[in-house]
């Protein structure tokens, strides 16, 4: 079964088709209004479930958007709305489930809710969020990435902040298309065991950005996290801020992305949110042409 569960769960060429697809499709979509159907209709009579125990606005948004061009349609569900893991097994959501839909996208908490979906589904599934994960999000930064300065295999990436989720799907694309990624932050965010051997980490941040190719950041907090967490939090990455100081140690060429929604003057300032480096709103538009791809290879269509 074709799931979009992990980056480094799929082929590097496999993703790299994908990425050329999105491309291909946004090209073709240049200058139409966004309820046109794409001339394309590879998803004419699918019907995708699109389920979400957590909130969000441009995943929800970009999938539904990007189904409907393609000619499918939606079904999009909360965890209020289900029985999600509570009255009902999530094996057992998985088998209903496949029996009225084509394709499963789930944003939900726990990475084994999706492994046990995807297990289970006789549809393929595809990983919206976990936190664990975000893989819909590094295949639409690459993407972006390329749009602006061609090929990114060997450029050198640069991460300052959390170890999160965003951070280890940006950790698998280093090994699948080749760049060099950097990890500056404190020690007690520090990425997952597992994937340190495939990244540099560098507690200086000035010394880390030095020749980056691209800086990228995301949220100290999430909304989910108690007052006393994002205090401590604030603490610990306040000397990782993306402002302008520290983007001057990158290339002058080099680009700035986040994964929004942005916490203007924690994280990153409005100065670099704004400036000539950031891509962070063509990543936004990216996740509708990068979905559409992803779709159409679970779908083989």
């Amino acid at each position: 079964m074709p799931h979009f569960l992990d980056i480094d769960r799929t082929d590097p060429q496999a993703l790299r088709g994908m990425i050329d697809r999105a491309r291909a499709m946004k090209t073709a979509r240049d200058g139409a209004p966004k309820g046109m159907p794409d001339s394309e209709q590879p998803l004419a009579g699918r019907m995708v479930a699109l389920i979400f125990e957590k909130p969000s606005t441009r995943t929800r948004v970009s999938f539904d958007v990007g189904i409907r061009q393609m000619g499918g349609q939606t079904m999009v569900l909360s965890g209020a709305d289900m029985q999600l893991g509570h009255g009902e097994t999530i094996a057992d959501t998985a088998r209903v489930m496949s029996r009225y839909v084509d394709l499963i996208m789930i944003r939900t908490y726990e990475e084994q809710t999706l492994l046990e979906m995807a297990e289970h589904a006789t549809v393929p599934v595809i990983n919206g969020l976990t936190n664990r994960t975000h893989p819909c999000q590094i295949m639409t930064d690459v993407m972006t990435y390329e749009e602006h300065r061609g090929p990114i295999a060997g450029r050198k990436v640069v991460w300052s902040g959390d170890g999160n989720n965003v951070f280890a799907s940006f950790a698998h694309a280093s090994r699948q298309f080749g760049f060099d990624l950097t990890f500056t932050g404190p020690q007690p965010l520090d990425p997952e065991p597992s994937l340190r051997d495939w990244i540099t980490i560098e507690r200086d941040p000035y010394k880390a950005v030095q020749g980056a190719d691209l800086v990228v950041t995301d949220t100290w907090v999430s909304m989910h996290d108690p007052q006393s967490a994002k205090e401590r939090r604030h603490n610990q990455l306040r000397g990782y801020r993306v402002d302008r100081d520290l983007m001057a140690q990158a290339k002058p060429d080099a680009l700035f992305m986040h994964c929004l929604p942005a916490h203007r003057g924690d994280e990153v300032t409005s100065e670099v949110m704004d400036g000539p480096s950031s891509v962070v709103f063509d990543e936004a538009e990216n996740r509708l042409h990068a979905q559409k791809a992803i779709l159409r290879w679970c779908l083989d269509v």
